[in-house]
């Protein structure tokens, strides 16, 4: 009895440890930015979702069919997969038959804003208290996996961190909050739409120097 309990404790160990070594074969689509993860719904909210599962498919040719995919890690297990972004259901609705002919069948328009997200503490409220005597960084984007800051074509010292959540963040600038909302609406006219504010103070031990 107890060499199939040990026999079966091993057998098992050794299942999850392969798991844990498997590779996540859509890293490569996501470091291109194929697959962008969302850590929050912004605006435009719909989109037309053609996949969704509790774990990551295992073949990035799934997604060979489309130009980019919005990769949404939801709170009720599972990861929602969608491509495009209207400003309607209407416009959504427009392009869906498009999207069913490539393959994708069981595609389906969605409002995102209604996705149950898994909650983190490092997304932005939408509603940050500005105090002047607090420092403020403004945040860029986040992802799953890193990138060249050369990705930030039109911006100098942008900083990278990466959080205990493991996703990573990255940013620019150091402003007191006196003028931490201009600062903003400066990185906000060069094209990044989605920008906000967070305290530097609580990103700072997470920076990669």
């Amino acid at each position: 009895m107890k060499l199939k309990v040990s026999l079966l404790i091993v057998f098992t160990l050794s299942v999850l440890n392969i798991k844990a070594l498997t590779p996540d074969k859509l890293s490569q689509l996501r470091t291109e930015k194929k697959i962008i993860r969302v850590e929050q719904p912004t605006a435009p909210y719909y989109s037309i979702q053609i996949l969704a599962l509790r774990e990551a498919p295992r073949e990035p040719e799934y997604f060979s069919k489309v130009n980019m995919v919005y990769e949404y890690p939801c709170s009720d297990g599972y990861v929602r997969y969608c491509v495009g972004k209207f400003n309607s259901f209407k416009a959504a609705l427009a392009q869906l038959e498009s999207i069913k002919a490539l393959g994708y069948d069981q595609a389906f328009v969605v409002n995102t804003k209604r996705f149950p997200l898994k909650s983190s503490k490092w997304a932005d409220s939408g509603n940050l208290k500005i105090y002047p005597d607090k420092t403020y960084t403004v945040q860029l984007c986040a992802f799953r996996f890193p990138v060249y800051l050369s990705y930030f074509k039109n911006l100098d010292g942008v900083m990278e961190f990466r959080m205990k959540d493991k996703i990573f963040r990255y940013t620019i600038g150091k402003f007191p909050g006196s003028v931490a909302k201009q600062e903003l609406q400066k990185i906000k006219a060069k094209g990044y739409k989605d920008a906000f504010l967070v305290e530097y103070d609580k990103y700072a031990p997470f920076k990669i120097e």
